[in-house]
């Protein structure tokens, strides 16, 4: 068991199964075997729009088969069938997801992509929001990926089609609106303070 992170090589490349010995007393990441620290606690505001999201998504899904989960939540995202532990390069706490496949679901977390996933962006988180998570939920097939801007009151939703996201609306002013899941939609005036 690893409990001082600065032991590791920033350099290193891990898997989910070096993850799994870590006993760190802050959160990381790991994307394509990189150790990502997460941000301290999140500000006021990512708090307030994580909050009022679960609350949508849980309303829209009541009743239905999708279960939905907020960070901390291990999501791990291997890539074709390596399903192992020391196979595995990215797990991810993504600010909430919604999984509809409870065959993904296990003890530790999700394995396998969400069906939506939801990030919202801080000054630090921004860069790798945009960057690397975006390029590997596409990679690993998360069907539709939120981007929650409040510092610009604005969510940009994008939707996998032929495996490449797809820009599916910049919403800054009317309700974001779910590409995959009909009748989805979220009032910024809700969302945002």
């Amino acid at each position: 068991m690893i409990t001082d992170i600065h032991s590791l090589d920033p350099n290193g490349t891990y898997t989910y199964a070096d993850y799994l010995k870590w006993r760190f007393d802050e959160q990381v990441e790991l994307i394509k075997g990189k150790i990502y620290r997460m941000s301290p606690a999140p500000k006021m505001a990512h708090q307030w729009v994580s909050g009022q999201l679960s609350y949508l998504l849980r309303r829209h899904f009541e009743g239905k088969t999708c279960t939905i989960f907020e960070a901390p939540f291990d999501v791990r995202l291997p890539i074709g069938n390596d399903r192992f532990p020391e196979k595995i390069y990215t797990v991810v706490q993504p600010d909430i997801c919604v999984i509809c496949d409870d065959s993904k679901l296990d003890e530790d977390g999700c394995l396998g992509a969400p069906d939506l996933i939801v990030e919202i962006t801080s000054t630090s988180t921004y860069k790798k929001d945009f960057n690397e998570k975006f390029n590997w939920y596409e990679k690993a097939g998360v069907r539709e990926y939120w981007i929650a801007i409040p510092s610009e009151k604005a969510i940009q939703v994008y939707y996998l089609e032929n495996g490449q996201y797809q820009l599916g609306g910049i919403y800054d002013k009317s309700p974001a609106q779910s590409v995959i899941f009909e009748g989805f939609e979220a009032a910024l005036e809700k969302v945002f303070r």
